[in-house]
């Protein structure tokens, strides 16, 4: 089959940009629809499912027939993708019209040239593009993006979570694309055609009269039914969420209070601190708070703490203003360690295991430390009141999920478990209230919203939303899912791990990691109020984001297991599967799990059929589930290569798979960061399956451009496998035949990865994909004794390859910078003996005071160093440098880079001319040995340089006067809009 773009190179700097400038999008973003964990982002998904299914140049000859055509025909490609991943490109129909027509475009090539093949009818269809499925759905970034593109889109899940997201996503806005809202106020605009009061609905006047598109007519509905549900909710639990007056007494040390007396402000959260006796005999009655802070506000000007005071055997909270006095005290609270506190009373020290152990035997209470109300200009601290705190503990829930959240804490909280037996635990008397009148509520809204659609004309047909259905029974169910998300939203924010950030002044929410921490001072939202937390605002962020889904074909998602599920009709298939041990997905999701089974059972009464998410086919290596890790690791490998097995024999095969693989970078067990248990054991299932592997491509999506942190490589976030079924006649090869071909192959792959400008960082994963295919192109790699080469063996002789390869590529260095090199990989930047600097001079045909004359070396009292980039002269000028070097101008450039930005270092790449080149190619050595030598800093330089180095290039090429020019057309532009 034709080789396809990702299969030969990507504009990866672009996809990388794109995808970490979204991490920082909310407004209007899927995601925001519903938490999951580890989600893909969508500018990479979308990149890869396109250049999975675009040829290649190469492999159409007879359109362009020398590399310099195949070459321009790739960068028109990698301009349409550059386009593609930009966020406000994500529903432009012109630039996803171009993608599409371009996937038509080589569909139609393979079509025409697979006509004779048996399956023609079935495969080959040049009338219809094949279908998507992604087996691993979870969050279903990859089938949205393959929808978005044109392709009918499937995605299946084991974790009911995850299949509800996707049908939220992908299956359910097709059925109802293009309707208009059934709710009653905007039939009556309908009507009225311009009555009054239309702006009040979403801020459109026109709304009763306006074109539908996509899902905007069902987000409408949702924003009405919600805050039917907010309001009706309010009715009925209101009175558990008072208001604080402020009184004369309250403001009378707190002048910041004087303006609000008499006024009764709605409160956004209540801080507490949660308690055990204490440990000390003398105050064993005493339940002694445990506050990690008593910061309650850390905005300069704005500072607001709590102040313990103690009275008698006891004490009492108050809050105050302005700085504390007692700074560290109050920073820290009660917490002395990150294993111990100490007692309030007492002074007494006890550690987390005391803790656990009164928490286990019912001891754990809670303490209301502060409230929090809004005020006219910001937030208003206030002490806590007693008649609060009786409201609070009034709570009488006639429900609490018991689902058992043992896996979430064993591997969380280092087997300590708090009284956290159930997910219930997580939440206060109130909190369940709330949460299950909200849940509750979701099943009347539905049956509102059946009235209302059959009043507004829709079918009577009772078919249900899971049978295909799009009547009236069936919209009410599509509007209670979304209806449904918004209560976990609720959920994520009003639990009791849900710690007071300080500085944003807001309740945090629960999820800030993939994982549940133990929180010791939490904060209550109102989940009725305006504040973080409230169910209008969970509604509010959902109906954004389905208001932008106009899906351009159907979708349909399932509950299955991704190793004995069929992949119907031969589909193209881009995946992302659980990643070893890292996140355990169904233990996490049992948190929303057991309020969407509350709320949506009805609905779909099979996904919802068990007490708790599946876990026991899980493919994540969770030593408790298997009795232990190497249990854990054996059920993992079995598992996924049977998973892979079935994508290898039913993927379509005009397209390669592909699929997403990431780890912890802690767990490296080798310090190019290339080999680790989890990566390892994944590739291996892999080749097991019988894929052979085309291609790796490292997709990051870090916000920033700190690729190295606290001394350690930091590797992208994911990996991108590129795989085609391995052909059953594949031969066998002996270790040397491997290498052999290492060495035949991988020097011109890595040299095609540079001229396409990858980041160094990323050097070392891109070329596993080169070496990984010589390795999966045999059947099997047998060393001397006849064992079989294992796959952690060949990704070390891949990287020691590439080492070699980038050493070899020194030769084109003068002697100076080949001097250099080995200098700088045994001292740095550190200084070194004479002597020994003298005796690799010999060596390397140069001399120490020649390089010192040179300008880049320093020898004082018997001691040599290379000077760093911040020491290089300023006024260099390499047009008149009479002892050019390459390791000069690289550093020359960090400095120019560092001190003026690319415009200055251009400036030098300018003058430089052709040999800048060669410099660039010396930033990926130096990378390299800073990596080894786990040198962060320098290696955070070299791997900038090559980064910046396109717009360097382009910036060179544009000279300064033009660039003077434009800089201060913009300048003027800014003057005159100020």
């Amino acid at each position: 089959m034709k080789k396809k773009l990702i299969e030969v190179a990507l504009p990866l700097e672009a996809i990388n940009a794109a995808s970490a400038r979204e991490k920082s999008i909310r407004h209007g973003h899927p995601s925001t629809l519903h938490l999951w964990w580890a989600r893909r982002p969508l500018a990479a998904a979308r990149a890869v499912i396109f250049a999975q299914m675009v040829d290649d140049p190469s492999a159409n000859p007879d359109l362009f027939p020398t590399e310099a055509a195949q070459e321009k025909e790739r960068q028109r490609l990698f301009r349409i993708i550059e386009d593609l991943v930009q966020w406000e490109n994500t529903t432009n129909e012109e630039v996803l019209q171009r993608a599409r027509d371009e996937i038509w475009e080589s569909w139609r090539r393979t079509c025409a040239e697979n006509a004779d093949h048996p399956r023609a009818r079935e495969l080959f269809n040049p009338e219809k593009l094949p279908a998507f499925h992604d087996p691993f759905a979870g969050g279903g970034s990859l089938p949205l993006e393959a929808q978005r593109l044109g392709l009918e889109a499937y995605a299946s899940d084991l974790n009911p979570v995850a299949v509800l997201i996707c049908k939220a996503m992908i299956e359910i806005p097709p059925k109802f694309a293009g309707k208009p809202p059934v709710n009653p106020r905007y039939r009556s605009l309908s009507s009225t055609r311009g009555g009054e009061g239309e702006e009040e609905v979403s801020g459109q006047r026109e709304l009763g009269t306006r074109p539908w598109k996509g899902a905007q007519g069902l987000a409408e509905d949702v924003r009405y039914y919600g805050q039917w549900m907010r309001d009706e909710a309010e009715k009925r639990i209101g009175h558990l969420y008072p208001k604080i007056e402020v009184t004369a007494e309250m403001a009378q040390d707190r002048p910041d209070l004087k303006p609000y007396v008499g006024q009764k402000l709605t409160v956004i959260a209540w801080l507490w601190a949660r308690t055990v006796k204490s440990p000390n005999p003398a105050f064993r009655e005493v339940d002694v708070p445990l506050a990690s802070t008593f910061m309650l506000s850390t905005k300069p000007g704005k500072e607001a703490y709590v102040e313990p005071v103690i009275e008698g055997a006891g004490y009492r909270f108050t809050v105050k203003t302005g700085k504390p006095q007692d700074a560290e005290r109050a920073k820290r609270g009660t917490k002395l360690s990150q294993g111990s506190f100490e007692c309030l009373m007492s002074g007494s020290p006890f550690r987390y295991e005391y803790i656990d152990a009164e928490a286990n035997a019912g001891r754990m209470g809670a303490r209301l430390m502060a409230v929090v109300a809004e005020g006219r200009r910001g937030r208003v601290y206030l002490d806590p009141q007693p008649e609060h705190e009786t409201i609070a503990r009034s709570a009488r829930p006639t429900w609490k999920p018991d689902a058992p959240s043992r896996g979430t804490w064993a591997s969380n909280a280092q087997g300590r478990r708090y009284g956290f037996q159930t997910f219930g635990d997580y939440f206060t008397p109130r909190q369940l209230v709330a949460l299950t009148t909200f849940s509750d509520l979701v099943g009347e809204a539905m049956q509102q919203v059946r009235r209302d659609a059959l009043a507004a004309g829709l079918s009577d047909d009772p078919t249900p939303l899971r049978d295909g259905g799009t009547g009236a029974t069936a919209y009410a169910e599509a509007v209670g899912v979304y209806l449904a998300m918004a209560v976990d939203k609720v959920a994520d924010r009003n639990s009791t791990v849900c710690a007071w950030a300080s500085l944003r002044e807001h309740a945090r929410n629960t999820f800030g990691r993939q994982a549940i921490p133990m929180v010791w001072d939490f904060a209550e939202s109102n989940p009725l109020s305006d504040s973080s937390g409230n169910y209008e605002g969970g509604i509010v962020s959902i109906t954004v984001a389905l208001s932008a889904l106009n899906p351009p074909a159907l979708g349909a998602v399932w509950q299955a297991d991704a190793q004995s599920q069929e992949i119907a009709a031969a589909k193209v298939v881009s995946t992302d599967p659980p990643y070893y041990d890292n996140i355990g997905y169904a233990d996490l999701s049992d948190f929303f799990y057991v309020w969407l089974r509350r709320a949506l059972r009805p609905v779909f009464p099979e996904l919802f059929a068990t007490l708790a998410v599946p876990k026991a086919e899980e493919l994540v290596a969770t030593p408790y589930r298997h009795g232990g890790k190497e249990k854990a690791e054996t059920f993992f490998l079995d598992g996924m290569t049977q998973a892979m097995h079935r994508l290898a024999e039913q993927a379509h095969p005009a397209c390669p798979v592909t699929i997403y693989y990431a780890f912890k970078q802690s767990e490296s067990g080798g310090t190019d960061g290339t080999t680790n248990t989890g990566w390892d054991t994944f590739l291996a299932a892999v080749i097991e399956a019988g894929f052979a592997i085309s291609g790796t491509w490292p997709m990051r999506t870090e916000l920033d451009r700190r690729m190295i942190g606290s001394g350690t490589n930091a590797l992208a976030s994911s990996i991108v496998l590129v795989c085609r079924p391995r052909p059953a006649d594949a031969p066998t090869a002996s270790r040397r035949e491997f290498l052999n071909a290492l060495k035949a192959e991988l020097p011109a792959a890595l040299a095609h990865l540079q001229a396409g400008n990858i980041a160094p960082v990323d050097l070392a994963q891109a070329a596993i994909g080169p070496g990984m295919a010589v390795y999966t192109r045999y059947a099997k790699v047998l060393d001397a004794e006849g064992k079989p080469v294992p796959v952690r063996e060949a990704l070390a002789l891949i990287n020691e390859m590439l080492d070699e390869t980038l050493a070899e590529q020194e030769g084109e260095f003068d002697p100076d910078t080949r001097w250099a090199l080995a200098w700088f990989e045994q001292h740095g930047f550190a200084d070194g003996p004479f002597g020994d600097a003298e005796t690799l001079s010999k060596a390397k045909n140069t001399s120490v005071q020649g390089m010192v004359e040179a300008g880049f070396l320093r020898s004082k009292a018997g001691k040599v160093r290379l000077l760093k980039p911040e020491e290089l002269p300023e006024d260099w000028d390499p047009a008149v440098d009479t002892r050019l070097t390459v390791w000069e101008t690289v550093h020359q450039l960090i400095r120019a880079l560092e001190a003026g930005g690319e415009g200055a270092a251009a400036d030098l790449v300018r003058v430089l001319g052709a040999k800048a080149e060669t410099a660039r190619g010396l930033a990926y050595r130096l990378y390299t040995i800073c990596e080894r030598k786990k040198r962060a800093p320098e290696a955070l330089a070299y791997n900038a340089l090559v980064q910046s180095w396109p717009e360097i290039v382009r910036l060179a090429r544009t000279g300064p006067s033009e660039r003077a020019e434009t800089r201060e057309m913009f300048d003027g532009a800014v003057r005159g809009n100020t």
